[in-house]
């Protein structure tokens, strides 16, 4: 095992700058010209759509307890493994819990409101109307953990390191700021376009490394020795590829900041990694694993069934979720020549059998995923499109079916036979439209005559039981379809540069949908490896929808954009939508508690404690 000693305080080297009066000029890049409106007063939060719902002097989150006790260790099992404790950079399969409890941004959220961010690092921000620029001015008590000074040359330090060293996320994010300099020691102001209503809280959401600490030149190779921080936990223990633990900063400097009452409530926290899923279960069981969020309803239905849940030590609860379900999903890869045609995408997809499926491997507890935004005001499906929706897709076409722009169409569920002959006739006649035809038993192209074979990746067991299942259903047309089980490491370093046929993946939806959509489905992240456009969707209407989206002034016109750009995702038949639960199921031992309330998002464990004894 790896140990690594946490950082001490130093005397701070940074002390001397908060009266330097050329640091601004020292720092400064050339920025464009400042709006000409009176610049707006610094504020103690920011929404992406309207105001924010806590007021200044809010004393804490509403779903916190604030008094929580303190102390104790909570130990999370994780599946997989992990090879680097960089989470910013691009290669390497990343330790959880770095970032918030290691690292933390210049604003916090508030997970009661779909996307409003308050002081965290920045006391205040300000940004006008038009959001043409963003100024952050951070907190004169801002530290990292080894006692430096958190200043604005740290911040545009790591601005300008994400920009070029970074993830592909951060790079393209903000390579979209116009220019970037220090007002002062404290206040940092980026210029923007004005276009993109979203790049503020973006720039909110932007952790803050050490310019005196970080090796700029050495930021993209994997690692085992932790960056330094500002958040409540240390990196205390690492056993690489295997565990990770956490130490409380007993000297964090926002312990008592607003959004910080009533969290970070364990001395310790531990991640115990498992190439397993039943190996973790089992030690969940043996209490080797304070908490689980269980997804196998069949598991959830008969799994708990043992002595530490009939005694009472262990309790089951589900809880309620506003944030959209996501499109967990078969996602084809359309950059293969067999997926490049919709028709082909849309039939093989009427080969999966989710009646047959939900009741043999899931006792009947799955819900069908039936849109990109399943479970919110932003799904499209079941309601035609309203008039700026229609207005919206007026420049596309034909792009949106119009079955889907009635909000007619639905997923085919099967008749939950195995063999629903119903549906193996509509995938035949697909089939046959776009070239392929049934001949001795293989599916083939009519002009090539090659057979359509094509591999499911998968990294785990569960994906690996679906995925066969979903491989005799096709085999019913004479496609070959096999499925391979690598490890998580191998799955990701495939998945980053769409390496694949077919995988399952699910993206993860929320109440405000923004610029990761560009990540998600954009033309642009088609060709960019580490993006999320796994199905590599190249549609200039997903682009003019997603731009809509970014740029809408009020909720009403932003659910619109969602809902049309929903209804072109689904048009395109990039994926075999699977399903999803409607509650959010956590196991835990009861030695642990928890607030009354569930956030918006649902339970938030960073608000749990370890309960007193007796």
């Amino acid at each position: 095992m790896t140990m690594l000693r946490p950082h001490g305080p130093n005397l701070s080297r940074r002390a001397v700058l908060r009266a330097a009066p050329t640091l601004a000029a020292a720092l400064a890049v050339p920025r464009l010209g400042r709006a000409a409106e009176t610049p707006p007063a610094d504020r103690h939060g920011v929404a992406m759509h309207g105001e924010p719902a806590l007021p200044p002097g809010f004393e804490h989150l509403p779903y916190v307890r604030p008094d929580a006790p303190k102390g104790g260790r909570l130990t999370y099992g994780w599946l997989g493994g992990f090879e680097t404790l960089n989470p910013y950079a691009y290669k390497g399969s990343q330790a959880q819990g770095l970032r918030g409890y290691v690292y933390e941004s210049l604003l916090a959220r508030n997970y009661d409101e779909p996307f409003s961010l308050y002081g965290l690092i920045a006391q205040t921000i300000e940004t006008p109307d038009d959001r043409s620029y963003v100024v952050f001015t951070i907190d004169p008590r801002a530290r990292f953990s080894d006692g430096e000074d958190i200043t604005a040359e740290d911040v545009l330090f790591t601005f300008e390191l994400l920009r070029e060293r970074g993830h592909p996320t951060f790079r393209s994010n903000y390579r979209r700021v116009k220019s970037a300099s220090a007002e002062n020691p404290r206040r940092v102001r980026f210029e923007l376009s004005g276009d993109d209503r979203e790049l503020p809280l973006i720039l909110g959401l932007m952790p803050v490394l050490p310019a005196h600490a970080t090796d700029a030149k050495a930021f993209e190779e994997t690692t085992f020795r932790p960056l330094t921080g500002s958040g409540p936990y240390v990196v205390s223990n690492v056993d690489p590829g295997r565990s990770v633990s956490f130490r409380r900063d007993t000297n964090y400097w926002g312990a008592d900041l607003p959004v910080n009452r009533g969290l970070n409530n364990f001395d310790e926290i531990r991640y115990d990694y498992y190439r397993d899923a039943n190996s973790m279960f089992e030690a969940f069981k043996k209490g080797l694993i304070d908490v689980r969020e269980e997804r196998d309803p069949l598991r959830w239905a008969t799994g708990y069934d043992f002595p530490a849940v009939r005694r009472g030590d262990v309790l089951k609860e589900d809880f309620d979720s506003g944030v959209p379900a996501g499109m967990n999903a078969f996602v084809f890869n359309c950059r293969k020549a067999a997926f490049a045609d919709k028709r082909v995408r849309e039939a093989l997809g009427l080969l999966f059998d989710y009646a047959w499926i939900d009741r043999n491997m899931f006792g009947g507890a799955t819900a069908r995923t039936r849109s990109y935004f399943e479970g919110s005001e932003l799904a499209s499906t079941g309601l035609p499109a309203d008039d700026r929706e229609r207005e919206l897709l007026k420049p596309f076409p034909g792009v949106v079916r119009a079955d889907i722009l009635e909000g007619e169409w639905a997923p085919s569920d099967g008749d939950g036979s195995g063999r629903d002959r119903d549906q193996l006739r509509d995938a035949l006649a697909r089939l046959e439209e776009a070239g392929w035809k049934v001949q001795r038993g293989e599916l083939r192209e009519t002009s090539s005559g090659e057979q359509m074979r094509f591999e499911i990746l998968v990294s785990n067991k569960e994906q690996e039981r679906l995925s066969l299942a979903f491989a005799r259903g096709l085999d019913r047309v004479g496609v070959r379809a096999t499925v391979r089980l690598v490890d998580s490491i191998q799955a990701f370093r495939r998945m980053q540069t769409y390496d694949f046929d077919m995988v399952i993946y699910n993206w993860y939806a929320s109440l405000s949908p923004g610029m990761e959509q560009r990540k998600f489905w954009g033309s642009s992240a088609a060709d960019t490896p580490g993006e999320r456009n796994y199905m590599g969707a190249k549609e200039p209407a997903i682009d003019a929808m997603i731009d809509a989206l970014i740029a809408a002034r009020d909720r009403e016109e932003f659910v619109s954009c969602v809902r049309a750009l929903d209804r072109v995702l689904l048009s395109g038949f990039y994926v075999v939508p699977l399903f999803h639960l409607e509650k959010t199921w956590i196991a835990r031992w009861k030695t642990l508690d928890r607030p009354e309330r569930a956030s918006l998002f649902g339970p938030m464990l960073e608000t749990w404690w370890r309960a007193p004894a007796g």
